[in-house]
């Protein structure tokens, strides 16, 4: 008996967690838009990244989506305000034509320098991918710079760094209507592209990851099927279980995960068959088994989709999303 108490004993040591975890209970820290008025009427897709300055958001915006004027917008969260949206990148090609762009992702570099992924092209079955540098926190960019024939980089949810010190950029294809997800990997400095595919018998697409320690990890995905599918990795990521319903039903629109540092996990989606007037943040401590935290958004119609959310290194929680098409907006939370 003496063994057995110092055995677990020796277990709550090692592993300081809930052995059945309890529902967490959000606290908003704030909740608001990024900006109340800006030179486009449309905006949509953002993105967010810590920096030591603050949080950096980036989106596109402009007359409406697919139009030749939408550019890649920055605004950085500091000392408790938003700065003023600046251009960050744009689709002109010549001084007589433009793409629109669509669906950055920003990246943090180990050593600080930002990346800002983002696709430019007529349409998400044409377009190809693109990413510029900061070595400034987002206030000056790079020339852009085309990712290898092939591959996109992250193609709306963030990079994120393996065990092994290399990235992985959740990506997908769409493709004469068909929807495809695959994983792209490089360096940390972009180099050496691989391509690895999810298979599986779903329309996916936007995935995004989740950690469960070593090098096991998990995907989630948006599909044309009504359910969020996910997947399983057990070698980070170079090969991957087919593609299985995760029980959550879903309206088939943008979706972000997270792990948290103390392992729970996080997702924000469209939880509803239909629509995207309902978002919210499920919790879960497996991956599997979900329940719903927190409700962002519920209304009878609208629409509040597209989200980010990450952890930052005060353990707090950042949430930007679209909000009816018009504005950025912006939740922090305390778990």
């Amino acid at each position: 008996m003496h063994n057995l108490i110092l055995s677990f004993l020796s277990f709550w040591i090692l592993f300081p967690f809930q052995l059945e975890w309890e529902k967490p209970k959000p606290e908003i820290l704030f909740s608001g838009f990024i900006y109340e008025s800006a030179p486009f009427p449309s905006c949509h897709a953002s993105t967010l990244v810590e920096t030591p300055e603050g949080i950096l958001a980036a989106w596109f915006g402009g007359t409406y989506e697919r139009h030749p004027d939408v550019n890649i917008f920055t605004s950085l969260r500091k000392n408790g305000s938003w700065s003023t949206p600046q251009e960050a990148a744009n689709g002109i090609e010549n001084k007589d034509f433009r793409n629109p762009t669509w669906n950055p992702v920003l990246h943090r570099k180990v050593n600080g320098e930002l990346v800002l992924f983002y696709k430019e092209g007529p349409n998400p079955r044409e377009w190809w991918g693109l990413y510029k540098t900061s070595d400034d926190g987002g206030k000056t960019w790079s020339k852009a710079i085309q990712t290898p024939p092939g591959f996109l980089g992250p193609v709306k949810n963030k990079t994120v760094v393996l065990s092994d010190g290399n990235l992985l950029h959740p990506s997908s294809f769409e493709t004469n209507g068909v929807w495809t997800t695959h994983m792209e990997f490089t360096d940390p400095e972009l180099k050496s592209w691989k391509k690895v595919e999810v298979p599986g018998p779903f329309q996916a697409i936007q995935p995004t990851i989740l950690f469960h320690g070593g090098e096991k990890l998990q995907v989630l995905t948006r599909t044309q099927e009504g359910v969020i599918a996910t997947a399983w990795s057990e070698n980070n990521g170079k090969s991957w279980s087919q593609l299985e319903s995760s029980g959550l039903v879903h309206n088939g629109s943008g979706i972000d995960a997270v792990t948290l540092k103390n392992g729970y996990h996080l997702l924000v989606c469209n939880p509803i068959p239909k629509g995207r007037n309902k978002l919210s943040l499920l919790g879960s401590s497996d991956g599997k088994n979900w329940e719903e935290l927190l409700v962002l958004e519920d209304e009878k119609e609208g629409e509040f989709s597209y989200p980010a959310i990450i952890q930052a290194q005060d353990g707090t929680v950042h949430i930007s999303y679209t909000y009816q098409r018009e504005k950025i907006k912006y939740m922090h939370l305390k778990l």
